[in-house]
C-alpha cells in the first residue's frame, strides 16, 4: 500500500482537504493524517506545535477555535519549483485547516485512515476524536497512531479502537533483532506496527571510565525482523515510514511489508506502476509469514 503521509505533503499542503483530494486522485491506498485539538475542543488536522511553521498565523493550534483555524492558510509555506525559482501557489488560493469530521467526509469510505495523535494531554483529544469517529461511523476504517504512550492508555477505553503498538515497543524489538538478541516478544496477532525503513540512531558504548558514541544510519527492517514481527501471525501489519524513492519502495516491497508511508502519492504511484511483475528482488531468505 502507498500511504499518503499527512495526506501527501510532497504534492499539496499537508493535512488539508486539497492534499486529501490529490492523494485520492493519485491512487493512494490509505491516508495518514495528523490531529490536534482546537481551542473549542474540535479535532482538526495540523502537525507542528506552532501555526507559524506552515501557515500565515502564529501561536499553538489550541489558541484558536476551529472556525478561526478554517480561515488560516495552511498552504502559506508550501512551495513548488518554477521557471524563475520556487513559487508559492497557495498564497493566492488559500487552503484552510480542516476539521477531522470534514476530512472523513471527504475521504471515500473504503479508504483506510491512520490518525496520528499529536496534542497533549491525551485524554481530552481521545474523547473528542472518539466522539467524531462514533458519529461518523468511522471506527472500522481508522487506525490510531501516536508516539505518546498516553494515547495507548486513553484509547484502551474504546474496545472498537484499533491502535498501532507503541513506537517504543517496535523500536526495542527492531534493535534487539539488529544487535543479535533474537526475536523477543513478537507483536500480538492483530497488531499494527510502524517504523522508519532507514533511521539515524546513536549507539552508546559504556566503558569503565566513560562512554563512546557513534552515529549510525541504520536499516532496521530486514527479512529476519519482518519474520519476527509475524511470528505469531501473518496478519500483523507492518508500515515502513519515510519511503520516498524507487529503491526504497522496491526494498520495502521485497521485504513483504504491508505499506509504505510516502510524502508524494503521485510520485510513488508512478514508481509502483513501473515495477516489473513479478518483483525482481535481491536473493534473500524469505521470512516466515512474509507476504509477497
Amino acid at each position: 500500500m502507498i500511504i499518503a503521509h499527512r495526506g501527501g505533503t510532497g504534492d499539496a499542503p499537508e493535512n488539508t482537504l486539497e492534499a486529501i483530494r490529490q492523494a485520492v486522485a493519485h491512487r493512494a491506498d490509505a491516508l495518514w493524517l495528523t490531529v490536534q485539538l482546537s481551542r473549542d475542543g474540535v479535532p482538526v488536522l495540523y502537525r507542528p506545535a506552532d501555526l507559524s511553521a506552515l501557515t500565515d498565523a502564529r501561536g499553538p493550534v489550541a489558541s484558536r477555535t476551529a472556525a478561526e483555524l478554517a480561515r488560516v492558510n495552511a498552504g502559506w509555506t508550501f512551495r513548488q519549483p518554477g521557471a524563475g525559482g520556487d513559487v508559492f501557489p497557495y498564497r493566492e488560493h488559500p487552503a484552510g485547516i480542516p476539521t477531522l469530521r470534514e476530512a472523513l467526509r471527504a475521504i471515500p469510505p473504503t479508504l483506510p485512515v491512520i490518525l496520528d495523535m499529536k496534542a497533549l494531554p491525551a485524554a481530552p483529544q481521545t474523547e473528542a476524536v472518539a466522539r467524531v469517529l462514533t458519529e461518523e461511523q468511522a471506527w472500522p476504517r481508522v487506525v490510531i497512531y501516536s508516539t505518546e504512550a498516553g494515547y495507548q492508555h486513553s484509547f484502551a477505553a474504546y474496545p472498537q479502537a484499533r491502535l498501532f503498538e507503541s513506537r517504543d515497543a517496535t523500536r526495542q524489538r527492531l534493535l534487539q533483532m539488529d544487535l543479535g538478541g533474537g526475536c523477543v516478544d513478537p507483536p500480538a496477532a492483530s497488531a499494527w506496527t510502524a517504523f522508519e525503513l532507514h533511521r539515524k540512531v546513536t549507539v552508546t558504548e559504556k566503558f569503565t571510565l566513560g562512554e563512546g558514541r557513534s552515529e549510525v544510519n541504520a536499516t532496521l527492517w530486514s527479512p529476519a525482523s519482518v519474520g519476527c514481527f509475524r511470528q505469531r501471525s501473518a496478519q500483523v501489519r507492518i508500515v515502513a515510514i519515510a519511503v520516498n524513492d524507487a529503491a526504497d519502495y522496491l526494498a520495502a516491497a521485497c521485504l513483504g511489508v504491508d505499506g509504505v508511508l510516502a510524502d508524494s502519492p503521485r510520485k510513488m504511484a508512478a514508481i509502483r506502476e513501473a515495477l516489473p511483475r513479478p518483483l525482481q528482488c535481491p536473493a534473500q531468505e524469505a521470512p516466515a509469514g512474509t507476504q509477497r
